[in-house]
């Protein structure tokens, strides 16, 4: 048997993951960006036209196509276990995140708000695989393959899908709904992760899903 990352979902053995589409890195008055001038905004002003343009769209598209299909839909959320962010990994309190227990920031989005039992898993480092049991739950749901969608690209995205791959799934990025700060990022990201994973568009997801 030749062993390969292309291998066509197969919704009974997958999952989708949204990375941190949340209010506080998803949303104009999230945490991340309240407070800051119009000067010091600019520089967010492409990631949030492109994220409400274009990636938050596919992402309701690739969601409401999962759901359809019959595959499981899951959720990572930034947010502590307290509220002053004792528990949060040294990296994100050197960073200064803190997105506290039970906050509107660290709700998912309301354009991709889970739905029912869907489950969503608050999560302290970058690395969803890493502060929380996500690993356990996967198993446990009998997934073998992971569909990754999020933000940002080339930090929790990119963390989330090489941990997947070193536990032994199968991972399936969503190129065009996932969002970095710059175009440049987003696309050497992209470069990077591709020997991790294999790589599909919103709009080649949803047919596989629709052709499964």
């Amino acid at each position: 048997m030749t062993l390969t990352r292309e291998v066509p979902i197969k919704p009974r053995d997958a999952a989708l993951l949204f990375v941190d589409v949340q209010n506080f890195s998803a949303n104009r008055d999230g945490a991340e960006f309240k407070g800051l001038t119009a000067e010091e905004f600019k520089p967010y002003e492409w990631y949030f036209e492109r994220l409400e343009g274009d990636v938050i769209p596919a992402m309701q598209r690739i969601q409401a196509a999962a759901r359809k299909a019959g595959v499981e839909v899951m959720y990572t959320c930034i947010e502590s276990l307290t509220l002053d962010g004792r528990d949060r990994s040294l990296d994100y309190k050197i960073t200064g995140f803190n997105v506290p227990k039970g906050s509107w920031d660290g709700q998912v989005i309301d354009q991709i708000a889970p739905e029912g039992d869907e489950i969503v898993l608050p999560k302290s480092s970058s690395s969803v695989f890493v502060s929380t049991h996500i690993d356990y739950i996967l198993r446990n749901l009998g997934v073998r393959q992971v569909i990754i969608s999020g933000l940002i690209t080339d930090q929790c995205v990119e963390s989330a899908i090489r941990d997947a791959c070193d536990l032994g799934y199968l991972v399936t990025q969503v190129t065009d709904a996932c969002l970095t700060y710059s175009q440049e990022r987003h696309d050497n990201s992209l470069r990077t992760i591709n020997g991790y994973c294999r790589q599909m568009t919103s709009d080649d997801l949803i047919r596989e899903l629709e052709g499964g």
